[in-house]
This record gives C-alpha cells, sequence and structure tokens, in this order.
C-alpha cells in the first residue's frame, strides 16, 4: 500500500512496540500508553514515543471484551485495555528498555509475527 492511498487521518497512527495499542502520536504523547505508562513513560515525552512506538505495523484488531475474545487470547492482548490493536509490529525497543523491563519482571516479546527469532 502506498502513502498516497492512506486516508490523510490515518497517517500519524503509531503502534506501541510493547503492547502493541495503536494510536495517534499525540495520543500517546498527550496521554501515554494505556497498558505500558508504568514502564515505558511516554506522556509527555517525544522520545520515548518515537523510541517505542513504530509507525509500521500491519492489520488492526478492535478489541472491546478482552476477558472473552479467542482473538484476543491469540494475539496475546487479553489482558489489555479495551481498543484497537496492531496484529504484528516492526521494530524493537532499545536494550537499556528491554533490560529494564527485565529488571521489573516484565517479559518483552516482539510484536513482529513477520519474522522468526
Amino acid at each position: 500500500m502506498s502513502l498516497e492511498t492512506v486516508p490523510k487521518e490515518l497517517r500519524n497512527l503509531r503502534a506501541c512496540l510493547l503492547c502493541s495499542l495503536v494510536k495517534t502520536f499525540e495520543q500517546f504523547e498527550f496521554d501515554g500508553c494505556d497498558n505500558c505508562e508504568e514502564y515505558l513513560h511516554m506522556k509527555n515525552n517525544r522520545d520515548a514515543v518515537y523510541e517505542c512506538t513504530s509507525s509500521n505495523f500491519d492489520g488492526v484488531v478492535a478489541m472491546m471484551s478482552p476477558e472473552d475474545s479467542w482473538v484476543a487470547k491469540w494475539q496475546r492482548i487479553n489482558r489489555f485495555t479495551k481498543g484497537c490493536y496492531a496484529i504484528s509490529v516492526t521494530g524493537r525497543l532499545p536494550p537499556g528498555i528491554v533490560r529494564e523491563l527485565k529488571s521489573k519482571g516484565v517479559n518483552y516479546r516482539q510484536r513482529d509475527t513477520s519474522q522468526k527469532t
């Protein structure tokens, strides 16, 4: 899909590299990530939004009932808040953030399903 075929209002969408939540850049900057804010600290931090989100993602799932959705379970998002989630997100969190997550007991699993790791 070329950039010209994507509606202008959808060009600024990004997906969280930890949970795959999809929001606009501005929403991540103003509100942070609804699932990962305590770990990624994106609220009011433009640099963190660039480091912890990606504009390169495939597919979107709208999740309304996380506890009842087999798709949410399959995508490993059934413990997250309601919202729109990318199926696959290209990119990696910076090594320093991955180390910090590990020290807090958070298992970081890449959201890129296009490649085997």
